[in-house]
């Protein structure tokens, strides 16, 4: 007869409850951890891995109570799809015959830039996801990778990261969505709906205010008040929560003092109680050991496991350091209550159930040729690409010409890697197996332009260093040809081995290297200059800007990403990507986005001017629409608990199809607390064709006006608005002015997060 536990046919909770009791406290903290099977000698991958990590446990002894999960079987070394299934397979098996409920473990891997595995696409970060404004291809590209994960047995991904960025000096700002929280939710939401649907719980990363570390150094102190936190960073996860997001991961930083893996004010009163969640909560990376070893909040392991169990999180990831025999010890000595082991179990088992693990009869998925990257896969790479590309100026030199003669120059020219962030499987893992090949093809934009141009070729100089750099043949290279195209831009990697990506903080925003005397160098030749920025954050450009015949910027575009950059500059693809971040102008080090009151921006009272040089929004087109008129079909009054109504003409009067992305702010003329003097509530990609028309219609409730009163409670506060509806931050097309109208409105977490986007043809 099957027990309750084992029957599908009964509720996960029912399940769940039927099993919990009959369980040793061994086998509940069994449930409670992974292991990562790393060498540590050989990884390189963190700092302090091997003192973190310490030595490796015996298998048998590791899994005779129970195995919680496992972690990157396939993301730790070069093993090709068929060999890692084969390692997964024996793994999980070994697993279900040594416990006594026969319960598998729940694998999972880093999905950041796809599935980050040996011969999986590469897709382009997240920041190119977000200069697409496109959350219906993100979307796709999300389902694309389930299926890639769930074909190798894989349960779980470790993306998307919710970080708003605050500082782009933060080497993990190529990770993010942007710097507004709208669009981060917006487009972090589509990728986890395409996740979730295809059957892998996605793990929303890091809660909570993690991108706010003071100066922008990775895992320092955060000084975010409550205010900035309920407005800023919390949205886009309530975003991706509604959208199905299964799990959530903490964040490394202290705010005010409390790191977030031992706060039960934000995983239990915050993210459970208020928001709801149901799912589980993961560990970052060794993030609870850290309560002892860094943030020195707790005495011991077993400290530092009460003090991250009791504050909500479930899983110790990647390995058992405190889940394992101090929280025996610690429930034992009666210093953690089992009640609370009972707790974080019935939220693992319960994810188990949801995946089918519980199950009578699942077994793993059997070794199998899989093609990580078939043509599918690279085509959706390729159209990401296209989309994310952002023209930032042009004086006429693109596209360029047929039979141009192409001066190409620059560090990021002629390697594959310019094109991947710190989390692209060839950029996180091959770096440390250099004898092995990347598993699939990566072009460089030398490889891809030359398939259209005659090229002429000078690398100039590297990302860093310079004592081999050899500016005066590159500026040779450049006044010999028509135009000179240079390539410049970061070398992605992880704490300190390169220029952007985790734990590769910058102390301002100038280009790195000699790579701005480069173009110094290219300039002075008299001949046209295009310059393509393969970069992880914004840079300040402003010394040089005005001096080049075009720029374009691509955030770490992916496998087909050079493909992406030889089409817009040869004019076969029409640019319709904008800047997820702003380009700062002159002042690098001051931190800036563009969602700042009116003592943030230019005042009187500063001699600093914090102003862009390319604000959130830009982007050009060789071609654009035509706005037509900007209008509120449902008056000026706007009902505080009503909705209101604005419409945008567009139209394509060009030879060749068009792209626009209409951005909708909201402006808060007088408020009781501080405000931003804008911040987006609404944007629609618009693609039409030659000859055609439209008309895009916002219906946005007033829950979007919402903020944080003095009184820490979310309202709806009546009184003038406007919305400026734009084509960026900057480039303002109409106004309308509004009055919200009625009483003061307080308004929870199942307020609405998103406005209604409609298009009519005309």
């Amino acid at each position: 007869m099957t027990d309750l536990w084992q029957d599908p046919r009964e509720t996960p909770e029912a399940r769940v409850a039927d099993l919990v009791p009959r369980m040793t406290l061994r086998e509940k903290v069994g449930q409670l951890s992974g292991i990562w099977w790393l060498d540590p000698e050989a990884g390189g991958m963190a700092p302090m891995l091997r003192e973190t990590l310490g030595p490796q446990p015996d298998w048998d002894e590791l899994v005779q109570d129970g195995l919680g999960q496992l972690t990157r079987t396939f993301g730790t070394a070069p093993v090709a799809p068929r060999e890692g299934m084969d390692l997964l397979a024996r793994r999980q098996r070994d697993v279900v015959a040594a416990n006594r409920f026969g319960i598998p473990a729940q694998a999972h891997e880093e999905c950041l830039t796809g599935l980050a595995v040996w011969g999986a696409t590469v897709y382009p970060s997240p920041l190119c996801w977000a200069a697409t404004f496109d959350p219906d291809l993100v979307q796709r590209m999300g389902a694309r990778i389930a299926d890639s994960m769930r074909a190798l047995g894989v349960h779980q991904g470790l993306a998307p990261v919710l970080d708003v960025v605050r500082d782009a000096r933060w080497g993990r700002v190529e990770e993010t969505l942007g710097e507004d929280p709208f669009l981060v939710g917006l487009m972090g939401s589509a990728y986890v709906r395409g996740l979730e649907e295809g059957g892998v719980v996605a793990t929303l990363k890091h809660f909570l205010g993690y991108s706010a570390s003071r100066a922008a150094r990775n895992l320092a102190p955060v000084s975010a008040g409550p205010r900035e936190l309920a407005d800023v960073f919390l949205p886009p996860f309530e975003m991706a929560l509604r959208a199905g997001a299964r799990s959530v991961m903490n964040s490394y930083t202290d705010i005010d003092g409390v790191p977030a893996a031992a706060d039960p004010e934000l995983f239990t009163a915050l993210l459970r109680d208020q928001l709801g969640f149901e799912g589980t909560v993961a560990a970052d990376y060794f993030s609870v050991a850290f309560l002892e070893s860094l943030h020195r909040v707790a005495a011991d392991l077993g400290e530092a496991a009460r003090l991250a169990l009791e504050a909500g999180i479930d899983v110790e990831l990647p390995s058992p350091k405190a889940y394992d025999a101090p929280l025996l010890a610690a429930v034992t000595a009666g210093l953690v209550d089992e009640k609370t082991v009972d707790r974080a179990v019935s939220r693992v088992l319960r994810q188990k159930c949801e995946l089918g693990l519980l199950d009578p009869g699942w077994a793993p998925v059997e070794p199998a040729d899989v093609d990580l990257d078939d043509a599918e896969s690279r085509a959706l790479a390729l159209e990401v690409a296209q989309r994310s590309i952002v023209l930032l100026a042009n004086d006429g030199a693109l596209p360029l010409r047929e039979g141009v003669k192409v001066a190409l120059v620059g560090p990021r020219a002629d390697t594959p890697q310019a094109m991947q962030g710190c989390y692209a499987f060839p950029m996180h893992v091959l770096v440390h197996h250099p004898e092995v090949d990347d598993g699939l093809t990566i072009r460089t934009v030398r490889e891809a332009l030359a398939e259209t141009y005659g090229l002429s070729y000078a690398p100039g100089c590297p990302v860093l260093g310079g004592d081999d750099a050899d500016l005066a043949a590159a500026a040779a290279t450049a006044a010999a040809a028509d135009v000179c195209v240079v390539v410049l831009g970061d070398q992605a990697g992880l704490f300190g081995r390169g220029t952007s990506g985790e734990g590769c903080d910058v102390p301002d925003l100038r280009l790195p290297g000699r790579q701005e005397e480069l173009l110094e160098a290219l300039i002075e030749t008299g001949t046209p200059v295009v310059a393509v920025l393969l970069v992880g954050r914004p840079y300040d450009v402003s010394r040089l800007a005005p001096r080049l015949a075009a720029l374009v910027c691509g955030f770490f575009p992916g496998e087909e990403g050079a493909q992406a950059v030889a089409d817009v500059l040869s004019g076969r693809v029409n640019p319709s990507g904008r800047l997820p971040v702003s380009f700062p102008d002159s002042g690098s080090t001051q931190p800036w986005t563009y969602l700042s009151p009116t003592l943030g921006r230019l005042t009187d009272v500063s001699s600093v001017d914090p102003t862009p040089l390319f604000p959130f929004g830009h982007g050009l087109s060789y071609a654009s629409a035509t706005w037509g008129a900007v209008t509120a079909t449902s008056g000026s009054r706007w009902d505080t608990d009503g909705t209101c109504e604005v419409e945008v003409e567009l139209a394509n009067d060009a030879d060749r199809a068009v792209s626009e992305v209409v951005q909708v702010y909201l402006h808060d003329v007088s408020s009781s607390v501080v405000r931003p003097v804008q911040q987006l509530v609404g944007a629609a990609r618009v693609d039409l064709e030659p000859g055609a028309a439209t008309t895009v219609r916002f219906t946005l409730h007033a829950d979007l006006t919402s903020f944080t009163a003095r009184d820490l409670v979310r309202i709806v506060e009546p009184g003038p608005v406007e919305l400026w509806v734009g084509a960026s931050s900057a480039d303002v097309r109409g106004v309308v002015a509004l009055d919200l109208a009625g009483s003061s409105r307080q308004v929870g977490h199942d307020r609405v997060l998103e406005p209604e986007v409609t298009l009519t043809s005309r």
